[in-house]
């Protein structure tokens, strides 16, 4: 049953996603749990998303245009639009299982200590079927030190919140004069970590997750080099401003960080099967820190023998060595 003010709130920041915003928009619309909004940010898009949208025509789905803000100035603008006491962000590519909403919204109102509730991910390619790849993070105890150093919360699409936790940290700059701020609109890629890393230091509220991967996190290939490039300056970036506000924080696991940050988009690189990609950054990782080769010695292990593997045999071989182990383990 939709009412005047929703239960909850889902945030979709939308730019130029004809292609598969239709089909998140279905997998929102199947939630078990009905009583919530769905809140369109269509970031300056110049193709045909606001036109599908609007086709949907379900009393529940909003539409909200603005200028381009990039991913961070949609989510403050959804959260500014928002008017559940439960707000939840999928990203206009990913896709959520139906049961998502109504597991977060449960564990939400079980724990009244809990601000951020989040789960795991099933990582799929662009035609929606799974890599191989889950993101199977740590649910609980955690610290300033895990969400900088392995970010558990993983991707823009698994987090739901309670509204009076997202209030504690908005912040508004001085020449902002439409709404708040939650996420730093000064990053295009690693606001999300940046924010939750204010929302852990600020605040006494728990980031905790729930079991299951009830996200499906599309990858898409294209221009991964370049891409990958970008997504680490701007983590070093981060880290600068992290650097002033928690300064021990930074000195104590910057190194750390940084070797998770490189195996993370090692890892990318591996799923993207760019062999030459993944091992430069393996390289990079192990040079950073031993760190993660002690906290998650499997882990690292795997993914400095995948990059290996990739660079060695390349993408073609290494393909089919992977299906058959796959093959193997369903046998």
């Amino acid at each position: 049953m939709f009412t005047r003010n929703p239960t909850a709130s889902i945030v979709v920041p939308a730019f130029n996603v004809e292609a598969t915003i239709a089909e998140t928009l279905r997998s929102l619309l199947a939630q078990t749990f009905t009583d919530f909004e769905i809140i369109i940010v269509d970031d300056g898009s110049s193709d045909r998303t606001e036109t599908i949208v609007k086709a949907f025509g379900d009393r529940r789905v909003r539409l909200v245009t603005q200028r381009n803000r990039g991913l961070a100035g949609a989510h403050n603008t959804g959260i500014h639009e928002a008017r559940g006491e439960f707000i939840g962000f999928c990203d206009a590519d990913d896709l959520w299982l139906p049961e998502k909403l109504e597991r977060h919204i449960r564990h939400l109102k079980a724990s009244p200590d809990v601000g951020i509730s989040f789960s795991g991910s099933r990582m799929i390619d662009a035609n929606g079927k799974p890599i191989g790849i889950d993101q199977r993070p740590k649910l609980r105890n955690i610290t300033a030190a895990d969400v900088f150093k392995r970010n558990p919360i993983g991707n823009g699409s698994t987090p739901v919140i309670r509204r009076a936790a997202l209030d504690g940290f908005a912040y508004r700059p001085v020449h902002e004069t439409e709404r708040d701020w939650w996420f730093d609109e000064n990053y295009r890629q690693s606001d999300d970590i940046e924010g939750w890393l204010r929302f852990v230091l600020t605040q006494d509220w728990k980031i905790e997750g729930i079991p299951g991967l009830l996200t499906l996190y599309r990858i898409h290939t294209g221009a991964l080099s370049a891409n990958v490039q970008r997504q680490f300056d701007s983590w070093l970036k981060m880290r600068e401003k992290m650097a002033r506000i928690a300064p021990a924080l930074v000195e104590k696991h910057g190194g750390a960080a940084t070797a998770y940050q490189l195996r993370y988009l090692c890892r990318r690189a591996v799923s993207m099967r760019d062999g030459d990609l993944a091992w430069e950054l393996c390289v990079q990782f192990v040079r950073a820190s031993k760190r993660p080769m002690v906290e998650e010695p499997l882990k690292t292990a795997v993914t400095i023998g995948a990059a290996a593997t990739l660079k060695l045999l390349g993408a073609g071989i290494y393909l089919f060595a992977e299906r058959s182990m796959l093959r193997r383990q369903a046998a």
